[in-house]
C-alpha cells in the first residue's frame, strides 16, 4: 500500500508520536509511507525516519492556500493508496484534497473528545461523506462526535492508541534514570506530564498536590513539558491556594527527551485532566509498571479499568485523596498495582498490535471501496 499520513504538526503530543509510531511501523512491513506535516518545523519534535513533507502552512488566507497546493501537488506525485488524517485540521485538509482529487480515499481520526466548538462540529457534519471513515482513539470520543452528529455510527470505529513495550521497559529504564532521583533522597515523587493547555488543567493538580503535602511533607511533584515561567507563575497568582510552582517541592522539568527514563525516576504518575480522548502517557507510565492515580475523562476508564486509580475531574480533594490512598500502600501493593497496569498494556495496547488492526482496516476500506 502506498499511505500518506497528514497531520497538523510533529509537535511532543501524544497524538504526534502516535502517528509517527504508527508510519514507522507500516514503513517497516513493506508500505510506502510518507507523512504530511502541515505547520513549520517547531521547537521540539517527535524525530521520524520515513519521508516528512512540510507544508509550512501559516493562518493567512495565502498561507493556508499555498499549503493546500504544496499538499495538492505532493500527493498527485505519491499517487496514495490510502491518504489516514489525524486531528482537525488535517481532517478538514484531507477531505479537501478529496475534492481535489490528490486524497482518492481518506480515513480520519479523531484524538480527543474535544476538538473544538460548534464550527468544527459542523464542518465534520458537512464533510462527513468525503471520509470513507472515522476512528476514534476510544469509545468515549466515538460515542461524542456520534452524539453531535458529527460523524455517522456506521461510519465510525474505535482503534485505541498503542504503547511501544520495548521503549518503555522498566527493566531497561532503571539503570539510566538513577541519576533523576539525585536530589530527591527518599521523598515520594509524583509525576505528571503535558502542554500547558487548559485540558490538562494543572490548577486543579497544584492544588490537590498542596492537599497532598499538608499529609505527608515528604511529596514531591514533577511536572514534564514546556511551561514558561512566567505562565508557571500566572498560575500560582490566579490561584493561590495552589502550590507555587518553582517551590522546592514542585519541579517544571520541561520538554523530556527521554521520557522513559523520567517515568522510571518517579514513584507513581498522576494526571489530572478536565477532557482527554485517550492520553498516551498514562498508558506509558503503566507500561513502565508505575501506579496511576487519573481523572475520569475520555477514554482513561477504557484504558486503566481496575489497573489504578480513577477520580472525578475538576475536583483536587478527591484527586489529593486517591494520590494518599497510593501513597499509603506498602511498596509491595504498589509493585503489585504497577504489574497489573503492564499487564494490561500487554494485552490490550501493545503497540504492535495495533498497527496490525490499522492494516487489517486500511485493507478493508481499500477492498470494499473497488
Amino acid at each position: 500500500m502506498r499511505i500518506a499520513y497528514l497531520l497538523t504538526s510533529l509537535g511532543i503530543g501524544g497524538a504526534e508520536r502516535q502517528v509517527v509510531a504508527l508510519a514507522e511501523r507500516m514503513a517497516s512491513r513493506g508500505h510506502h509511507v510518507a507523512l504530511v506535516v502541515i505547520k513549520a518545523p517547531e521547537k521540539h519534535e517527535w524525530p521520524a525516519s520515513v519521508e516528512v513533507v512540510r507544508l509550512n502552512a501559516n493562518k493567512s488566507f495565502a498561507g493556508l492556500c499555498s499549503a493546500v497546493i504544496r499538499a495538492h501537488r505532493f500527493l498527485r506525485g505519491f499517487r496514495p493508496d490510502l491518504v489516514h488524517s489525524h486531528t482537525f485540521p488535517a481532517n478538514m485538509l484531507a477531505r479537501m484534497l478529496h475534492i481535489l482529487g490528490s486524497a482518492p480515499v481518506v480515513l480520519s481520526t479523531i484524538h480527543n473528545v474535544y476538538e473544538g466548538g460548534w464550527r468544527r462540529t459542523v464542518l465534520y457534519r458537512l464533510t462527513d461523506e468525503l471520509s470513507i471513515h472515522t476512528t476514534a482513539v476510544s469509545e468515549a470520543v466515538a460515542n461524542r462526535y456520534i452524539q453531535i452528529g458529527a460523524v455517522r455510527r456506521r461510519k465510525c470505529s474505535v482503534v485505541t492508541n498503542g504503547i511501544d513495550l520495548h521503549a518503555f521497559d522498566p527493566a531497561r529504564a532503571c539503570d539510566s534514570s538513577s541519576t533523576e532521583r539525585n536530589d530527591a533522597a527518599d521523598d515520594f515523587i509524583w509525576l505528571a506530564a503535558g502542554r500547558m493547555v487548559p485540558a490538562k488543567d494543572f490548577e486543579s493538580l497544584l492544588a490537590a498536590f498542596k492537599l497532598v503535602r499538608a499529609e505527608i511533607p515528604q511529596a514531591k511533584l514533577w511536572i514534564a513539558g514546556d511551561l514558561s515561567e512566567e505562565r508557571a507563575m500566572r498560575i500560582n497568582g490566579d490561584h493561590p491556594a495552589i502550590e507555587r510552582p518553582g517551590s522546592n517541592h514542585v519541579r517544571w522539568l520541561g520538554h523530556c527527551e527521554n521520557m522513559e527514563e523520567t517515568l522510571a525516576a518517579c514513584d507513581a504518575f498522576v494526571l489530572s485532566s478536565a477532557w482527554e480522548g485517550m492520553p498516551l502517557v498514562v498508558g506509558e507510565a503503566m507500561a513502565m509498571q508505575k501506579p496511576v492515580v487519573a481523572t475520569d475523562v475520555g477514554g482513561v476508564r477504557q484504558l486503566v479499568a481496575d489497573a489504578g486509580v480513577i477520580v472525578p475531574p475538576k475536583n483536587p480533594e478527591a484527586l489529593a485523596e486517591a494520590m494518599l490512598r497510593v501513597m499509603r500502600m506498602s511498596e509491595d501493593e504498589r509493585g503489585t498495582m504497577g504489574k497489573a497496569a503492564r499487564e494490561r498494556i500487554r494485552q490490550h495496547f501493545d503497540v504492535n498490535a495495533k498497527a496490525d488492526e490499522w492494516q487489517a482496516l486500511y485493507a478493508t476500506l481499500l477492498r470494499d471501496r473497488r
